[in-house]
């Protein structure tokens, strides 16, 4: 069995893809099958922590499109994860990525896409590459796309900052998630500055959600400054963030 994880934030800049990326890396470290599909079709970019330009060969859109079937669209980055970690025996890390061409983001903006089709990808690239975990990385906000990644998730991560609209804005993705029946929901707290009480901040969390914060990462210089240039919970791994990335690796894989 698959399990299907939707990572999302209510606004942009919450640091989804960095977090998608490195919770998928960590999970192939332990030795899963892990799959990860950049759905953010309007402004992707989590190739680039894969070490990508934007010349990417196959991409979602090819799929969308009826171009490819979508495990064509699949890179193997499995040496990148291996590069700065021991990979467990069976660990593997598959990227599905969204074209970065501006005449590709111009046609969906014009024409969107048959949103029943990505659900048919997902189905199928997890049954080609047979996935542990299949990560999708969404757009922010909720549109059409989004809902689908939530109804079909058995896990939704939210990520939020210690905002006001941030947390406003996951108030209601929360209670959509909810309607929507998603098994299992858990928060991360991403960009907490030096000096909050977390535990505190852990508090108010669970009272304002009735949901489980499974990460709060600190707003970290080290992390601002390698500014999408790999995997940094794999080149640092002692670092608080890193540390808990790996957490939330875990708690998925329990």
């Amino acid at each position: 069995m698959t399990t299907v994880v939707s990572v999302h934030s209510y606004r942009g800049g919450t640091g989804k893809s960095n977090s998608t990326s490195n919770i998928a890396a960590n999970l192939a470290a332990m030795g899963a099958r892990v799959g990860v599909v950049d759905t953010d079709i309007q402004s992707p970019g989590i190739h680039v922590l894969f070490g990508y330009d934007e010349h990417l060969g196959n991409t979602l859109n090819d799929f969308l499109w009826g171009k490819i079937p979508i495990e064509q669209a699949a890179h193997d980055v499995t040496d990148k994860v291996r590069a700065s970690r021991d990979v467990a025996e069976g660990g593997a890390l598959y990227l599905v990525p969204s074209s970065m061409k501006a005449g590709d983001i111009a046609r969906v903006l014009r024409e969107g896409y048959d949103v029943s089709t990505l659900n048919d990808g997902f189905r199928d690239l997890t049954k080609a590459l047979d996935l542990d975990f299949l990560l999708i990385d969404t757009h922010p906000g909720l549109n059409e796309e989004t809902l689908l990644s939530i109804t079909i998730s058995d896990v939704l991560l939210l990520l939020l900052r210690p905002d006001r609209q941030d947390f406003q804005g996951t108030a209601v993705t929360v209670d959509v998630a909810r309607r929507l029946e998603v098994p299992a929901l858990y928060l991360i707290v991403n960009k907490v500055p030096r000096g909050v009480d977390t535990d505190d901040l852990r508090e108010q969390m669970t009272a304002a959600y009735a949901a489980e914060t499974v990460a709060i990462l600190p707003l970290a210089e080290e992390v601002v400054q390698n500014a999408s240039g790999g995997l940094f919970s794999l080149t640092n791994p002692d670092h608080p963030w890193s540390q808990q990335m790996r957490g939330v690796a875990e708690r998925l894989r329990g």
